[in-house]
């Protein structure tokens, strides 16, 4: 997905799946292109990445669109993660590319460099793009122009124990920073750990650094710059530390080390930030959970508006050299049309690409949170070297020097610093 919310988030958010499977999906949506003319028969090829989408939702998806594009066939391949970015790099500059490709949000703005991803802008009014979630439409959009059409998206909410937030009288989640503190310090005791926080989370990091009006990173005319130094980014942070003073989680390590749905198993944390999915590993651990486990939105600084999540998910792209470009658009409108995203919403608990879909997921109490969060979602900065910033990540070093004493007006220049290289760097 692939923006990287995950290392884990695909496994997890896959995890959460209760395969209930919906009607076959209408191509209504698809039926014509954009400029009224049905486009010849083909057979087209449409890579899709493994485990993003269960067997059950493409075979419903191919039947529908064959059945309404009468000829055509497609061909649905799907891609493992290893070496795909070299794969999709390479087919974007052949001769002989697939019609349609799944790649990250944040990986838009890479491919799109190279030259050989079709220019959708003329279509966003057609694909309804006023109405899609922030966090999948903005990486998408390079410079202006329309690259990557969203497909689908997942982010970050919190999963609490219900028993330990009734033992604390916590009758209601908090709706703001301040009410979360507090709860916090109320779950903070009895031997028991108020919040699991890991001090290199840094996606939820960025999501303070967002509510404060500041960024990872900034685009300066044509070089970026690196803003960990400012005082909005100062200011996240320093959220982030007295957030994550009130548990025992490690200052030196991520959430993956250990695996924080783990720690949260033993029953003696009272809430982790992670996706929805995480759940279902919680209560695979412990099954004594599986009735107590609660989510709610990131809270912002404010009641009124959650707070900023990282999006991640999957946008999708046309190469310029698929031979069916009107074909290859009637795909994407059906993958990106109402009836596919939610049969797909349903099966697969992922955030559909609209904001007016966000109801379909109601009975899905992990994701109608996430979706919730959704509408305040965000993206890594948009440019095509943001993997060489993930790479040796300043952002983590620069987390747990906070954490461990250093100066972070010296920590947040030395990461400022190390993320402007990086993404100035010709890759």
């Amino acid at each position: 997905m692939r923006s990287r919310l995950l290392p884990a988030a695909a496994a997890l958010v896959l995890a959460a799946v209760g395969l209930t499977a919906c009607g076959s999906s209408s191509s209504s949506d698809s039926a014509k292109s954009a400029g009224g003319d049905t486009p010849a028969p083909a057979e087209l090829t449409v890579w899709i990445m493994q485990d993003s989408m269960s067997d059950g939702v493409l075979s419903r998806f191919k039947a529908s669109f064959e059945a309404a594009h009468q000829g055509t066939t497609l061909d649905l391949q799907i891609q493992p993660w290893d070496g795909i970015g070299q794969k999709i790099t390479s087919a974007l500059a052949s001769k002989d590319a697939p019609d349609v490709m799944e790649v990250g949000n944040t990986q838009v703005a890479q491919y799109a460099a190279s030259g050989g991803v079709k220019d959708l802008t003329d279509k966003v009014g057609d694909l309804r793009g006023s109405d899609w979630i922030p966090g999948l439409a903005d990486p998408g959009k390079i410079d202006g122009k329309q690259y990557g059409v969203p497909w689908y998206a997942a982010n970050r909410v919190v999963i609490y124990n219900k028993d330990l937030f009734a033992r604390a009288g916590i009758t209601t989640p908090p709706k703001t920073r301040a009410e979360w503190i507090q709860d916090t310090t109320k779950l903070n005791t009895g031997g028991n750990d108020g919040i699991y926080l890991p001090g290199q989370t840094w996606y939820a990091l960025a999501g303070f650094v967002w509510d404060e009006g500041g960024d990872l990173a900034v685009k300066d005319g044509d070089r970026w710059k690196g803003t960990l130094d400012t005082p909005q980014a100062k200011a996240g942070m320093a959220f982030y530390q007295q957030l994550q003073a009130l548990g025992k989680g490690p200052k030196d390590a991520d959430e993956a080390k250990p695996l924080q749905a783990d720690v949260f198993a033993k029953g003696k944390t009272a809430q982790i930030i992670s996706v929805p999915g995480g759940a279902s590993i919680i209560t695979k651990s412990n099954p004594a959970l599986k009735d107590k486990i609660g989510f709610f939105p990131i809270p912002g600084k404010t009641a009124d508006k959650p707070g900023a999540v990282f999006t991640g998910g999957s946008d999708l792209v046309i190469p310029e050299a698929s031979r069916h470009q009107a074909l290859a658009y009637e795909v994407v409108k059906a993958l990106a049309g109402t009836a596919f995203q939610t049969d797909m919403a349903k099966e697969m608990s992922y955030v559909p690409n609209r904001t007016s879909l966000a109801a379909v997921l109601a009975g899905n109490p992990g994701a109608s949170v996430m979706a919730i969060g959704a509408a305040n979602g965000h993206a890594t900065p948009n440019s095509p070297n943001w993997a060489a910033v993930e790479a040796n990540n300043p952002i983590k070093q620069y987390m747990t020097q906070v954490l461990t004493g250093a100066d972070p007006d010296a920590a947040g220049r030395t990461a400022s610093a190390a993320i402007t290289k990086a993404l100035n760097t010709a890759s």
